[in-house]
């Protein structure tokens, strides 16, 4: 009778809200799992993308490589790092303002150069960024970045990940002091159910 009740009661417990759409990704690395779920129904060609990498086990020994910001706010970035063994043909960009996802708290990003060139590199969010939104009233390149999806579990592992050790010597530009001294390697990308 007990258990029956506590079944019950588990059953009408609220589940968290993850759209019919998302798909969940396991991300495991040398510093824990990052497990993410993926926008399919609001960022269709930016998640077919980065699913693609899944799937094809392109992503499979990357790294995070770069971390910018501290503790609780900043953001890391990784995957192929421009490797022509993973690569896969440039997407096209989803703006903020097309797919209504925002760079808030655990959101997933394509990284890229211009508009349109968007390849295997991705960021992971900590704090509310809206600078990285796209915003079509500023002059220049203002269409922002490509959210795709969000950290469901993991956020701890991405705080670690931005708090390593930076090296005063390696990257390039904006991107120098910004290195991971040891980039954190990922083992695996799966689908997970």
């Amino acid at each position: 009778m007990i258990r029956a009740l506590l079944l019950l009661l588990v059953a009408l417990l609220p589940l968290p809200a993850i759209a019919q759409d998302d798909v969940r990704v396991a991300l495991d690395t040398t510093a824990g799992r990052i497990v993410v779920a993926v926008h399919a129904d609001k960022a269709p060609i930016t998640a077919a993308n980065f699913l693609a990498y899944v799937d094809g086990k392109r992503l499979d020994g990357t790294n995070f490589y770069r971390g910018v910001g501290a503790a609780d706010y900043g953001f890391v970035q990784g995957g192929a790092q421009n490797d022509p063994k993973r690569l896969l043909p440039p997407i096209k960009h989803e703006p903020t303002t097309l797919t209504g996802l925002t760079h808030d708290d655990g959101a997933l990003s394509m990284a890229r150069y211009a508009p349109g060139s968007a390849t295997a590199d991705f960021f992971i969010v900590l704090g509310k960024m809206p600078g990285m939104d796209a915003h079509p009233e500023a002059a220049g390149d203002n269409q922002g970045f490509a959210v795709f999806a969000h950290v469901v579990e993991g956020l701890d592992v991405v705080k670690a990940i931005l708090t390593a050790p930076k090296s005063a010597t390696a990257g390039e530009g904006v991107m120098k002091g910004q290195m991971l001294e040891t980039p954190v390697k990922i083992l695996t990308a799966r689908r997970v159910p």
